[in-house]
């Protein structure tokens, strides 16, 4: 369907009109400013008429009506609008926080005998559970001491992964703010529909550094109807080697011992999630899979009709009338008396 989408510019058609009404006529008595005796005889010898070019003076008057036409039509705004487009009607508005604490580093994640950060095992498996959320809004908080937005929610998933690949372990302090990135989370959450506000928050800790409780920010989590799952990584014993590397006063430790499980459960049940526990990277794997199998809820649909502006139309018409009145001064019947001198 095509329309105009400022239609009251053409309210501008006779402006030419009035002005040329409202100017004030130069007086016939007026003084020629230049004086030349023999510039009839001049005319003559050239071959030009004395006389005015009717013909060529209606000719241009027609063409100059056209550009200002064509020139308000641009201004107008015309518009190609096409047949409405449903735009998708599922997906979740989830938010991820994770902690960025200095103890992220701690290599204790287990894949092939070999002990890997933290850090590196968390970025893997969320990037791969990012991949598989295509039609989610998703967000990005990370947190240590502090906590910050690093990705509003938005449907650009490719760059939530590049952000989170950056992420950099002590970036946000050494300490651990549960309470808060949940808080940012109620933030960014609170004004999505009710049946879509979800949070998923990892951590190997427990919360030192935040100005907002966690369990109380978990009261304000639930009265928004935002659920939260909360994951726990970190392996239950790892061990220590001895002197120069050897077995001799090696040690077996539990680098775990900070997490503070009681806390991360009590928040999942209180906002109606679920606290899963990731000792090891199949574990953190089983636990986004969980987590990735939330059937969608169905949102309110919205209806898209897309538009292509036309613009360049009447604006290439109004360039190719103006190119013929310039090339029409040098026709037969073209230029009118533009070039008469009073005598």
């Amino acid at each position: 369907m095509f329309e105009f989408q400022w239609p009251l510019i053409f309210l501008l058609v006779p402006l030419p009109l009035l002005v040329r009404w409202l100017s004030k006529p130069q007086s016939q008595h007026s003084a020629a400013a230049l004086r030349v005796p023999f510039f009839a005889q001049l005319r003559s010898l050239s071959g030009e008429h004395s006389g005015p070019n009717r013909s060529g003076s209606f000719f241009n008057l027609i063409l100059l009506c056209l550009v200002w036409l064509t020139l308000l039509a641009g201004a107008a705004r015309p518009t190609w609008i096409g047949e409405p487009v449903a735009m998708p009607t599922t997906g979740r508005d989830l938010m991820l926080a994770v902690d960025i604490s200095g103890s992220m580093n701690q290599e204790d994640m287990v894949i092939k005998d070999q002990g890997l950060p933290r850090i590196a095992v968390v970025k893997a498996v969320v990037n791969e559970f990012v991949r598989q959320r295509q039609g989610d809004k998703l967000g990005l908080i990370l947190f240590g001491s502090n906590a910050y937005i690093q990705s509003p929610l938005s449907f650009d998933l490719d760059t939530l992964s590049t952000l989170m690949n950056e992420a950099q372990v002590g970036f946000a302090g050494k300490q651990t703010a549960i309470g808060d990135a949940i808080g940012f989370a109620i933030k960014r959450l609170r004004q999505r529909p009710e049946n879509s506000r979800v949070l998923i928050l990892l951590t190997d800790g427990a919360d030192t550094a935040s100005t907002l409780k966690p369990l109380k920010a978990a009261e304000l989590a639930a009265a928004e109807k935002i659920k939260i799952y909360t994951i726990g990584v970190g392996a239950t014993e790892m061990k220590v080697p001895g002197i120069f590397g050897s077995n001799f006063g090696a040690r077996t430790v539990n680098p775990s011992a900070d997490l503070d499980e009681g806390t991360l459960e009590t928040i999942a049940t209180k906002t109606g999630g679920e606290y899963f526990r990731a000792r090891n990277p199949a574990e953190l794997q089983a636990a986004y899979d969980a987590i990735a199998a939330l059937e969608p809820v169905e949102q309110e649909q919205e209806m898209l009709r897309p538009e292509r502006s036309l613009l360049h139309w009447p604006l290439l018409l109004a360039g190719a009338l103006m190119l013929i009145l310039a090339l029409s001064r040098n026709w037969p019947f073209g230029g009118g008396n533009a070039s008469e001198v009073s005598a």
